[in-house]
Formats: structure tokens, sequence, C-alpha cells
């Protein structure tokens, strides 16, 4: 029992020192302490007194003990309010999580800017630091600074940390150019069914990687041999299934060649990079790359991530939801325009300012606002397509958009197992959904929302659906353990409040 609650105590203390941008060493500075004393501390591993607690809440400007943090966090919802004002859209959840993977490739310094303080984002960082890269938040806990170490300390690799995100599979690409072998926890991340890892093995064994699956690890063997010296076809033109053959393509001495490409924003933007480390990377926004590899990266870069067009689809679908009027600034069009092709066909009343780019110099951004608008369901069904067409991530806020239109909306969303089984929780809040089977729902509207209290559904996108139609319903919900909202949005309820919603969030004592 006492072993529980110091592991408790030491995510508590974790948590609230990445909320304040410390790296575990300035906490360290900051008690008198060494850096392995605090990485004891936070993984449950060293006893601690209460005055200790207490130095540390004090330093990280926390009150550790009297917030009760060692609990889940929910999020109570008074809904029936309209938002009002501006909000600006974060940067690419997925973007920055890929150049994280990304920064294994480069033996400089890299400083990536506004990184997204997510929790995906968080359980990256730990898998880095577990294995030797150092990283701190600078400019005030708004931008990023990784250094590498000469060698890469993979024996130490934070396991717990690696099994919380599926982003860990993107490290394959670039470790086949650092080591002949090296083993990786398995994946995790949502709950949407089985996603087999196997398009990602059938590119990369093209540059001589082989995996076999034991015990809970990859385990992972490089041919040095092996050359991609034919094009290599993707057999699912993913996301990540592209940027794991971009990152083993960008240290291969030669040209590589990949079709059935994703051209996605997260994908362009891992182009970008690429190209700031000094490959040249041709057909960006198209589903054939060639990438002239460098054998060697050693340069310091400085990169500013775009904006992140779900999380801009996220405030859009809010609006619509509670029918208020919401302007949201720096929304990336050309990752929207077929989202917004529909819900103008729909009866959505909306303007943008002209186009304007982002920080990186190649993402086309504007302004939308967006009005209370008398919405008729779609004549033909909602699915999602590969880039340009409508994206996968923004599948489920359709459901909650459908839900207050005038009639019948089939969405299908065909890409994973169990996602459109979670868009029917929104029946406890007073929605009508029928699921059709396990890809397909029919969604009936207009809804009279009904506030409720319910457990998060353990998929990210599923996840903020229901807390935007709480939003709209008149009375308190109460959506718990929303962990999973927090892997891909960075101080959610806040800035929804910061619009004119009020959601508080809170903890079990």
């Amino acid at each position: 029992m006492a072993d529980d609650y110091l592991v408790r105590i030491g995510k508590l203390i974790r948590d609230a020192r990445q909320h304040r941008g410390w790296t575990q060493a300035q906490l360290a500075e900051a008690l008198g302490t060494s850096q392995s004393a605090v990485n004891r501390i936070e993984r449950g591993n060293q006893n601690i007194s209460l005055e200790m607690i207490a130095r540390i809440g004090e330093a990280l400007e926390s009150e550790i003990v009297s917030l009760g943090y060692a609990g889940p966090m929910h999020l109570r919802v008074v809904g029936g309010r309209r938002l009002s004002g501006a909000i600006d859209v974060k940067t690419s959840k997925n973007a920055c999580v890929a150049l994280l993977c990304a920064s294994l490739l480069n033996k400089g310094r890299t400083v990536l800017r506004r990184v997204a303080r997510i929790e995906e984002v968080y359980r990256l960082l730990e898998v880095l630091n577990s294995i030797g890269v150092r990283t701190r938040w600078i400019n005030d806990g708004v931008d990023l600074e990784i250094v590498p170490p000469a060698e890469l300390d993979m024996a130490a690799i934070d396991a717990d940390a690696a099994v919380r995100t599926r982003s860990i599979i993107m490290f394959f690409g670039p470790l086949l150019h650092r080591m002949d072998r090296f083993k990786l926890p398995y994946a995790g991340g949502c709950d949407l069914g089985t996603r087999t890892i196997e398009p990602h093995m059938i590119a990369l064994r093209r540059f001589g990687l082989d995996i076999t699956a034991t015990e809970g690890q990859y385990h992972a063997l490089v041919d040095r041999t092996a050359r991609p010296d034919r094009p290599i076809v993707l057999t699912e033109r993913g996301d990540t299934v592209t940027e794991n053959a971009l990152l083993a393509a960008a240290r291969y001495d030669g040209v590589t060649v990949i079709r059935n490409a994703s051209s996605n924003y997260m994908v362009q933007d891992l182009c970008f990079f690429l190209e700031a480390l000094g490959v040249n990377v041709e057909g960006i926004g198209t589903t054939t790359l060639t990438v002239h590899g460098v054998p060697q990266i050693d340069v310091d870069v400085d990169y500013s991530p775009s904006e992140d067009p779900v999380e801009a689809m996220s405030l859009l679908a809010a609006a619509v939801v509670t029918e208020s009027e919401l302007t949201v600034r720096r929304v990336p069009i050309e990752f929207l325009e077929i989202e917004l092709a529909v819900l103008e066909e729909m009866g959505l009343d909306h303007d943008r300012t002209p186009e304007y780019f982002a920080d990186n110099g190649r993402t086309r951004l504007v302004d939308l606002t967006v009005r209370p608008s008398k919405l008729e369901a779609p004549i033909d069904k909602i699915h999602p397509m590969p880039f340009p067409g409508l994206n996968i991530d923004n599948v489920p806020f359709f459901a909650a958009i459908a839900a207050v239109a005038q009639g019948k909306t089939l969405i299908h969303d065909w890409v994973y197992d169990n996602r459109a089984i979670y868009l029917t929780d929104l029946n406890r809040l007073g929605g009508r959904l029928q699921l059709l089977d396990p890809h397909r729902v029919l969604v009936e509207g207009p809804t009279r929302w009904r506030a409720a209290e319910m457990m998060c559904p353990p998929a990210l996108r599923p996840a903020v659906v229901v807390l935007l139609a709480m939003m709209a319903a008149d009375g308190t919900s109460v959506l718990r353990n929303v962990y999973v909202i927090n892997r891909g949005y960075e101080d959610l309820a806040e800035r929804l409040n910061s619009i004119g919603a009020q959601i508080e969030i809170f903890r079990d004592i």
C-alpha cells in the first residue's frame, strides 16, 4: 500500500513539474538535491517526507498535498452557454510528435517552436530523456530544445511511457541508422481496435530492418547491406507509415522514392523539417515523394510546426453545436477545405479572411468566423478519405454537428474498428444515434441535449465530441477521467472557458 502511494505521489510531482515547464534537473537544483533523486521520487522509488513534499510544492507553485492530484482528472461542465470572441489554433499534435521522433536523426541541437504541451508530447519526452536525450523548455516554456547524446542508451528506455503512446513506432526510422540492433516496447495510444504495424514493416524492410515481436517488445535487427534500389510502394496510405519511411530515407545514402505516400498536414510538416536538416524532399503535398538522403546530419536547426487542423475542426464544431458566433484564428485552410465544403452544403454561415502563411513559411492559414446556422443533414454520407479528402480525425466531429442538423446523416468511419461505437455515447446526452455496424452510425437531428455524468470514451476525438455536447446541454454534466483528451489538447478546458464555456477541472481526493 505504501509503495502504491509513493507511485501516486511521484506521478503527481511529475505532472506538476511538467506543467511548470521544468526538467528534472531544474527541480533538483531548486531543491538542492540531485536529478537522480528527483527521478527516483517521480518513479515512486524513494521514501519522501511531508516536509519534502511541501518544499516541492512550493518550488513548483503547486499545493500538491491539499489539491489531491493523485486521482484522475475530471471535468464538470455547466452547459447551455454561448461562446463568443476569438481563439487561436494551437500547433499540430501529430506534427509535434513526428518532429520529436525526427530529432533523433540530428546530432546537433533542435529547437521546436510553440510545441503542444500535451500528454502525448510528455510521454515521448520521457522516453527520449530515458535514453539519454536532453530536453528542456525554453522561452518561458513555449519552445522546446532537444540535444541528443553521442550514444543512445536503449537499455534504459522508459517502457511505461512508451506503451502509452503509439508514436513510439516512429522511432524505427531514425534508430535503424544509429544501431544494428535495438528493442522497443509495443505501441499503445487510443483504443481504436486492432492496428497492425505491418505496413510500417513492409516499408522499413527495404532499408534492412527486420522485426520480431515477443514478450511485449519489438526486437529490431538491421542488415546494412540492404538498399531500397526501387520505389517503395506503401501498402497503406497512412500518415505514420509515410513518416516512418521518410525518417528512414532521410539518412539513407542515396535517393528513395516513396509511392502511395500520405500528403496530410503532419507529413508535410515533417518534410519541411527534413529540408531544414538539409534533406531534399521532392513532391511535398503529393502521393510520390523523392528523398535525397544525407548519411550524417549534424546541424543546429530551429523550426516552427504549423497549426493543427483537427483542433481547428474541434473549435468550429464547438461553435456549431453551441449555436455560437466565434472566430477561430490561424486555421490551416488547406487541410479543412473539404470539411468546410460539406458544412456549407449543410447550411453553415461563415466567412474567412484572406490567406496568410504560418510561421513555417509554407502552410496557408485563415481566420474563420462561424455564426449560428440552421443546418440540414447532408445528402451524401460522411466518410473519411486520404488527404485531400475529409480528414479521418475530423469524422467524429460530424456526429455532433449532424446531431444539431435537421434530418438523418450516415457516418461511415471505415478506418478504425471501434471509433464509431464510441460516438453512440452521445445518446447518454440526448442524441439519437443508431449503430448500424462497428463502422457506421446513423445520426438523427435536431437534438435536445441533456446533461449527464459519464466516463470519457477511450479514444481522443470521440471524447472531445462528448465534451462539446455537454457544453450544449442545459444543466451540469460530468466527464470522468479525461486523460485521453489531455493526450491531444493543451489546456482545452481553460481555453474554452476563455470564450464563454464554464468547465471546472477537478480530481477525486
